[in-house]
């Protein structure tokens, strides 16, 4: 399988395949600007799947968990470009053109893509040369070109500036449901805490008192209780699933498994 994902300069990525590929659990600590030049994407998150299709702009929110499956077209391979827009750009351009948040973001069921116009066009099409390496971008122009993509997006709906400048730290959320619709994550314990706005410490003593087990004990047993549900009463095969259920290989999901219910999967 042939895939690759560039670094074009700091901020900008490319990403190419051939054949459909599964990516790695990812968390997104900042905003990024995408678009999908080809194929589909087919990302997986706690509020469901979103699909983002051929000539689609996608904004992603900060400080989540994303897991992707990338489908090169019938005609054409994979390729998806993305711009980061960390927190230290966000501030300096909210300082410079006097641009804040004056109340919070409605956090609605909208979704932060749309259909491409001339605009997001012609920015994503200047990034081309760039990407096939016929051109080298000096750190002025990049500077530039991330600021235009600010000014595109806000453009778009001069509302996402109560998004990208909220500059507030994150507060504490409700350990039990967001365990509940993110366990299927593959990543540190240290994230978890992140995203639910606790130190490290914090969060391992608030679990405790949620769930009266570690997380990594909790997360194994909840993993294994949605397989059997899944294989028991869904017809799913262990290896339709244990991927997007957080283990990383077969034998260590069927050793646990057995470990746990004392039958295999085969037996239930």
């Amino acid at each position: 399988m042939e895939r690759t994902s560039q670094i074009i300069f700091d901020k900008l990525v490319y990403s190419c395949a051939f054949e459909t590929y599964r990516g790695d659990e990812e968390f997104i600590p900042d905003y990024f600007l995408g678009f999908q030049l080809s194929g589909e994407t087919h990302a997986f998150h706690d509020k469901g799947k979103t699909v983002i299709k051929e000539n689609t702009v996608i904004l992603v929110r900060k400080n989540q968990l994303i897991r992707t499956v990338k489908h090169p077209s019938k005609d054409n391979k994979y390729q998806f470009i993305s711009i980061t827009l960390d927190q230290e750009t966000l501030r300096q351009y909210s300082a410079e053109n006097k641009i804040t948040a004056d109340e919070k973001f409605a956090d609605t069921e909208q979704k932060l893509f749309f259909e491409s116009d001339e605009f997001f066009s012609g920015y994503f099409v200047s990034l081309l040369p760039y990407i096939n390496k016929t051109k080298a971008a000096t750190s002025r122009l990049i500077v530039l070109k991330i600021k235009e993509a600010i000014e595109l997006i806000l453009q778009s709906n001069p509302d996402f500036k109560n998004l990208l400048f909220d500059f507030s730290e994150p507060y504490k959320i409700d350990i039990r449901e967001f365990m509940n619709k993110n366990f299927m994550f593959n990543v540190p314990v240290e994230t978890f805490a992140r995203l639910t706005g606790r130190s490290l410490s914090g969060f391992k003593r608030d679990f405790s008192k949620a769930f009266n087990k570690t997380p990594k004990l909790w997360l194994k047993e909840k993993r294994l209780d949605e397989a059997y549900y899944l294989i028991r009463h869904k017809n799913k095969k262990p290896s339709d699933i244990y991927l997007d259920l957080g283990f990383e290989n077969l034998s260590h999901f069927y050793y646990s498994f057995k470990q746990k219910f004392g039958m295999t999967t085969g037996e239930i």
